[in-house]
C-alpha cells in the first residue's frame, strides 16, 4: 500500500516529535493512551560496548524511560516478557531515497543540446539544485518500510537523488502508523551533492566528472561572492546553498578514486564532506584515512563469476577475481585503519540482502562490535543524533530490535521492529519452553531436554541412562514430540501432542505404540536440577549436521593480498629507490657527449650521480650494461592514458576544468608504457573545444596514488584545438547549436575570451570587488605567460591564424601538436616560437589530414622548429622508439637527433629539460635499459627506472606472468567451489576498457 504523507512547510518547521496535540477533532471521541512499556529478562544491547543480561527496557512517548537490571517499573506499565530474547538499537541508514518522490527524466522533445539554464532567479546550471528539501517531496511507502523493518532498519535519512548539489535530506522514522509529528525526525537533516546531472534539465554542462569538480569549485565560489551581497541579482539556488553549509554535507562519491577527488574538492573550500563510498577503499586504505572523512560504505559485494566455461572464463579479468574475494574485507580494513564508516543499504537491490551481505563482512574478519557501531552510534554521530538515535539509554527514542539472538547469526530471527514506541511484528516468537522437564508413562520416568534458539528449538529423550531418538515440532502454541520406546530394537514411537501456554508445564496427551492414549504432563525442572548429562548433550547439539554452513566464510585467511595497484602486474610492496650502477653500457646522453660506449653510470638518490669509466660505488645494486643501452626515458608530449575523464564538451570554452582532477593511477596503460620505455607523458584534454582543459605532466609510477603521479616541479599546461572536433563538423546534426560552427568562429571564441579575459585581470588588479572566475583565471595566466598551450591542429590557414591571435595579446602558443601541414610553414614557427609535436606517418584518417606527409618532422626538424614525436594512443605509445625511428627513413634524421624526438624535445616542449630528457649528472634519474639499440625494433626495454625507483623490469615480468596465471586458477577453482555449493553466480559478461582519443565525448 502507497500511502501519501502531505506537509505544511510552518507545521514541518514547528513542530516537534511528540508535541501536545492541540487541533480540535472532529471525528468522535478519541482517548490517547499515555502507558508506559517494559521488556523484562532479556539482553539487552545498549551499545555497541555495553551489554546487560537479564534487564529490562521502559518507555513511554516513543522514548526510552529507563533500561538497566534493576529498574522501578511504573504502575500501570504493560510488561512484556522476553525471556530468552535479545534486544538491540534498531539500525541507522544514512544514505537512501526511501520515502521521497524522485524526479523522472522528461522525454527529449529535441535532440540537440541545451547549453543555457531553464530556470530564472536560480543559478546559471541547472545541475546545481541547492534548494531543494527532500520533505517537500515525501511518499511513505508502507511496504518498503516493511522490507527496511525486516534488515533492521528503523530510522532513514533520505534524499532526492538527482543533481550535482541535491539539497538538503529528511531524517525518517519508518514508523508505519506515524503521521508528520512521529515520522519526521528532521525536517532537513543534511545536505546531499553528487557528481551526476539533474534529470530534470537537458543543459550540456557538465558532460563530464571533471566538469562536475570544477563546476562544485565554481559555485562555492560564486557563494562566498553572493554572500558579501555583491551581486545585483537574486540567486535563490546561491542562497539556498549558504544556508545549507552549516549542515552535514554527504557527498556520493562511488569509488575510491571519486573518494580522493572529492575529499580535495571539498578541503579547498573547507568543508569535510561525508563520503559515501564504493566498496573498494581497501585498495587505497592509507590515502583514504588521510582524507580524514568518515564514511558511508556499501555491502553489495560481487557475486562469483559462472567459471565452468573455460572460454569465457580466460576473458575475467585478475581485477574482476579479486574483488569477488577481496570486497567484503574492506569494512574490517577500515575498522583496522580507524576510518569511521557508518554502513548503508545503498547499491542493494532489495533490502533482504542486506544482513547476509553483512554478515559475509563479520565473517572476513569485521568484529560485531564495530558492525553494530557502523548501524547506530556512528550514523547517529555522523548526523548530530547521538543523545536520540543509536543507542538504549533514557531520552533516547525506543527505536529498538527484538530478536532469537545474536543480530549477526545466521540463524537469527527479528521478531520484532519498534520504531518510536510503536511496534512492527515482522515474525511471531515462539514461546521459550527451553528447559528440562520430567514426566512419567506407565511407571517409565522420562526426562525431556529442549534447547536450542528460541525459532529453532532441539530436544532430547531420556530414560535411565539411555538417550532416545527425539524429534520435536514446535506449530504456534502446539507442541508434537516423537521419541523411540525404551527397547530400540522394536522401532517404536512414542508420540505426544501438548497444548502451550505460560506456565511451566507441559500438558497433553502421549499416544504409545499399542494404541494407549494417557494423559501427558511434563514439569520443568529448576536450573538446580538439570543435570550435568542434560549440559552435555546441549553442548552436542552444536555440531549436528543441520548446523553445518553450507558456504565457505570469506574468512582473513583465504584474503588474496592487495597489491598496488590492485590488478594484474601490481606491486606486493611499493618499489623504493635504490643506488644503481650500470656497467660498459652504450650510454645516449642526448647531450654534447652523444653517444658513450662501454661507459658506467651511477644512479644515486633518485639522481645520476656520476658517468665515466669503471665507476664503484658501496652498497650500489650492479646492472651488467655489456651489449645494452641505457637512454633517457621516453616522454609522451600528447597523451590521453591514465585519465578517467577526456572531454569537457559543455561549453565551448573549458579553461576551468583540470585533467589533474581525473587522473587514474589504475590504467593499466601506465604499466604497459613503461615496458615501451615511457616515463613521463602530458595527459591532455581533448579537442571537443577551441579552449579545453587544464593538461597534467606525471611520471608513470606505477602502483603510486594519482597524487603522486603529478610531476611538482613542471609548469602549467592547457589544451587548445582547432579544425573539425570544435566546431562539431562529424558529431551529428543535433549539434549545431553550440559556437562555434565555422573556423572563421573558432578565431571569434579566442578573441573574445582573451579580451574578457584581459578585463577581468584588469578588474582583479584595480582593487574593487570583482566575482573569481576560474575559467579566466586560467586564461589570465596565459596572457601572463604563465601558463603554456599546446593546440590541437591540423590545416595551415588556422595554425596562422592563432599564431596572430596570439601575438596581439601578447604571448605564445607553445607546441602546435598533431600540426601535419607544419612542413608548410615551418618557418613561420620558427619565427613565432613554436614548437612542433606530431605523428611520423598517420594520416587519410579524416578530410584536414590530407595534405599530411611522413616528411613532416623531419622538414619541421631542419627549419629549427624544435619537434617531437607523440602518441594520442594508448597503443603507439608503447611504441614511441619505433615511431621515432620512422624520422631516420623519412627525412634522414640522425639517429641521435631522431631519439630527441621522444626524449629531450618534448622535455623541452613541456619545459621540463633541466631535469629529464637526457642523462646528465644532476638530472632525474629517468632512465631506460635497451636490450638493443633503441631505434631498433628489436629493441625491448628491460628496465625502465624513474627517480631510481625500478617500476619495470623484464624479469620480473616473465615472472609475474606466470604468477597472475596461477593466482587466476585459484580464484577460479574457488568461484566453481562456490557454485556447486550453491551460491549464487553471475555470467560472465565482455569488458571493453575505453580507449580514449581526443574526440572521446566523456
Amino acid at each position: 500500500m502507497i500511502r501519501h504523507v502531505f506537509f505544511l512547510a510552518v507545521f514541518l518547521c514547528s513542530t516537534t516529535l511528540f508535541a501536545q496535540e492541540y487541533i480540535p477533532k472532529n471525528d468522535g471521541v478519541k482517548t490517547a493512551t499515555s502507558h508506559y512499556t517494559a521488556l523484562k529478562h532479556a539482553t539487552i544491547h545498549l551499545s555497541p560496548t555495553e551489554t546487560i543480561e537479564n534487564g529490562t527496557l521502559v518507555f513511554k512517548d516513543g522514548k526510552i524511560v529507563s533500561v538497566g537490571k534493576s529498574v522501578n517499573i511504573p504502575k500501570n506499565s504493560i510488561i512484556i516478557d522476553a525471556t530468552g530474547k535479545t534486544i538491540y538499537p534498531s539500525f541507522i541508514d544514512l544514505y537512501s531515497t526511501f520515502g521521497v518522490k524522485q524526479p523522472k527524466r522528461e522525454p527529449n522533445h529535441s535532440r540537440s543540446p541545451q547549453y543555457d539554464a531553464s530556470r530564472e532567479g536560480y543559478y546559471w546550471n541547472d545541475h546545481i539544485r541547492p534548494e531543494q528539501n527532500a520533505v517537500d517531496h515525501l511518499d511513505y511507502d508502507t511496504k518498503k518500510a516493511t522490507a527496511l523493518h525486516k534488515a533492521g532498519f528503523g530510522v532513514v535519512n533520505s534524499h532526492i537523488d538527482d543533481g550535482i548539489i541535491r539539497g538538503t535530506g529528511v531524517l525518517l522514522a519508518l514508523n508505519n502508523e506515524g503521521t508528520s509529528a512521529n515520522i519526521i525526525l528532521e525536517a532537513q537533516s543534511a545536505q546531499y551533492t553528487g557528481t551526476s546531472k539533474s534529470k530534470l534539465s537537458r543543459q550540456a554542462y557538465p558532460t563530464s566528472l571533471m566538469g562536475a569538480l570544477a563546476l562544485l569549485r565554481q559555485v562555492h565560489l560564486d557563494a562566498d561572492w553572493y554572500a558579501q551581497g555583491l551581486s545585483k541579482e537574486k540567486d535563490r539556488a546561491l542562497e539556498a546553498l549558504i544556508q545549507n553549509r552549516t549542515k552535514v554535507q554527504i557527498v556520493e562519491a562511488g569509488s575510491k578514486l571519486n573518494a580522493l577527488r572529492l575529499d580535495k574538492v571539498g578541503d579547498e573550500y573547507n568543508t569535510q564532506y561525508v563520503i559515501v563510498g564504493g566498496g573498494d577503499e581497501y585498495e587505497a586504505i592509507q590515502d583514504i584515512k588521510a582524507t580524514q572523512a568518515k564514511f558511508i560504505i556499501p555491502v553489495n559485494f560481487t557475486e562469483a563469476y559462472d567459471m565452468e566455461d573455460p572460454f569465457l572464463a580466460r576473458s575475467v579479468s585478475l581485477a574482476d577475481l579479486r574483488q569477488w574475494n577481496q570486497q567484503p574485507h574492506n569494512p574490517r580494513i577500515l575498522a583496522e585503519n580507524n576510518v569511521e564508516f557508518a554502513l548503508s543499504t545503498y547499491k542493494l537491490e532489495k533490502e533482504a540482502d542486506f544482513l547476509p551481505q553483512l554478515i559475509k563482512a563479520i565473517e572476513a574478519g569485521l568484529p560485531k562490535e564495530k558492525a553494530l557501531a557502523a548501524l547506530t552510534t556512528v550514523p547517529a554521530g555522523i548526523i548530530g543524533q547521538s543523545n536520540t538515535l543509536g543507542t538504549l539509554k533514557a531520552g533516547a527514542y525506543a527505536n529498538f530490535l527484538v530478536t532469537s539472538g545474536d543480530i549477526f547469526d545466521k540463524k537469527t530471527t527479528i521478531y520484532e521492529n519498534w520504531v518510536t514506541g510503536v511496534k512492527n511484528e515482522l515474525e511471531v516468537a515462539p514461546k521459550d519452553i527451553r528447559g528440562s522437564y520430567a514426566f512419567n508413562l506407565e511407571n517409565e520416568k522420562y526426562t525431556l531436554n529442549i534447547s536450542g534458539t528460541l525459532d529453532k528449538l532441539k530436544a532430547k529423550t531420556k530414560t535411565d541412562n539411555t538417550t532416545l531418538g527425539t524429534k520435536l515440532n514446535v506449530t504456534n502454541d502446539w507442541l508434537q514430540l516423537t521419541f523411540s520406546t525404551v527397547d530400540t530394537t522394536k522401532q517404536e514411537f512414542i508420540r505426544v501432542v501438548s497444548n502451550l501456554d505460560d506456565t511451566p508445564v507441559l500438558t497433553g496427551k502421549a499416544y504409545l505404540p499399542n494404541g494407549k492414549e494417557l494423559p501427558f504432563k511434563a514439569v520443568k525442572q529448576t536450573a538446580d536440577t538439570t543435570t550435568s548429562d542434560d549440559k552435555k548433550d546441549d553442548d552436542d547439539d552444536d555440531d549436528d549436521d543441520d548446523d553445518k554452513e553450507e558456504e565457505t566464510p570469506a574468512t582473513v585467511d583465504n584474503f588474496f593480498p592487495v597489491t598496488y595497484p590492485n590488478l594484474a602486474f601490481g606491486f606486493e610492496n611499493k618499489p623504493q629507490q635504490e643506488t644503481l650502477l650500470f656497467k660498459n653500457v652504450t650510454v645516449w646522453t642526448n647531450e654534447k657527449e652523444g653517444i658513450l660506449e662501454q661507459t658506467d653510470v651511477l644512479i644515486k638518490n633518485g639522481k645520476i650521480a656520476k658517468i665515466g669509466m669503471n665507476l664503484n660505488a658501496k652498497n650500489a645494486k650492479v646492472i651488467d650494461g655489456t651489449g645494452k643501452h641505457l637512454t633517457a626515458g621516453i616522454i609522451d608530449e600528447h597523451s590521453h592514458i591514465a585519465t578517467s575523464s577526456v572531454n569537457e564538451s559543455g561549453h565551448n570554452s573549458t579553461a576551468e576544468v583540470s585533467i589533474e582532477d581525473v587522473l587514474n593511477p589504475d590504467d593499466i596503460n601506465i604499466y604497459r608504457n613503461l615496458a615501451g620505455g615511457v616515463t613521463s607523458i602530458q595527459v591532455l584534454h581533448g579537442s571537443a573545444n577551441p579552449i579545453g582543459g587544464r593538461s597534467a605532466i606525471i611520471k608513470l609510477k606505477w602502483g603510486e596514488s594519482a597524487r603522486n603521479l603529478i610531476n611538482p616541479h613542471a609548469p602549467k599546461f592547457i589544451k587548445f584545438a582547432l579544425g573539425e572536433n570544435v566546431k562539431q563538423s562529424n558529431w551529428g546534426d543535433a549539434a549545431k547549436t553550440r559556437f562555434p560552427q565555422t573556423r572563421m568562429g573558432v578565431e571569434q571564441v579566442y578573441i573574445d575570451y582573451f579580451q574578457r579575459a584581459k578585463e577581468y585581470e584588469a578588474l582583479k588588479t584595480s582593487g574593487k570587488p570583482f566575482r573569481k572566475d576560474i575559467e579566466m583565471e586560467t586564461l589570465s595566466e596565459i596572457i601572463n605567460k604563465q601558463r603554456f598551450i599546446s593546440c590541437h591542429s591540423y590545416v595551415q590557414s588556422e595554425i596562422n591564424m592563432l599564431m596572430k591571435v596570439a601575438e596581439q595579446f601578447n604571448f605564445n602558443i607553445n607546441t602546435f601538436t598533431h600540426i601535419l601541414e607544419g612542413y608548410k610553414l615551418a618557418d613561420k614557427m620558427v619565427e613565432h616560437g613554436v614548437g612542433g609535436s606530431t605523428f611520423s606517418d598517420w594520416w587519410a584518417y579524416k578530410y584536414e589530414v590530407n595534405d599530411a606527409i611522413p616528411y613532416n618532422a623531419a622538414i619541421m626538424h631542419n627549419a629549427g622548429v624544435t619537434v617531437a614525436i607523440n602518441s594520442d594512443d594508448g597503443e603507439m605509445s608503447r611504441r614511441l622508439n619505433q615511431e621515432a625511428a620512422k624520422a631516420v627513413k623519412y627525412g634522414d634524421v640522425s639517429e641521435i637527433e631522431a631519439w630527441k624526438f621522444v626524449t629531450l624535445n618534448p622535455a623541452k616542449l613541456l619545459h621540463i629539460s633541466d631535469r629529464v630528457g637526457s642523462i646528465k649528472v644532476g638530472k632525474d634519474a629517468d632512465v631506460v635499459l635497451w636490450s638493443d639499440h633503441p631505434l631498433s625494433i628489436y629493441a625491448k626495454a628491460e628496465k625502465t627506472i624513474i627517480e631510481g625507483v625500478t617500476y619495470f623490469d623484464i624479469n620480473r615480468d616473465k615472472a609475474l606472468r606466470e604468477a597472475v596465471a596461477k593466482e587466476k586458477n585459484e580464484l577460479t577453482t574457488l568461484m566453481l567451489q562456490a557454485k556447486n555449493k550453491g551460491l549464487k553466480t553471475k555470467p560472465i559478461e565482455k569488458k571493453e576498457k575505453a580507449h580514449f582519443h581526443c574526440d572521446s565525448n566523456f
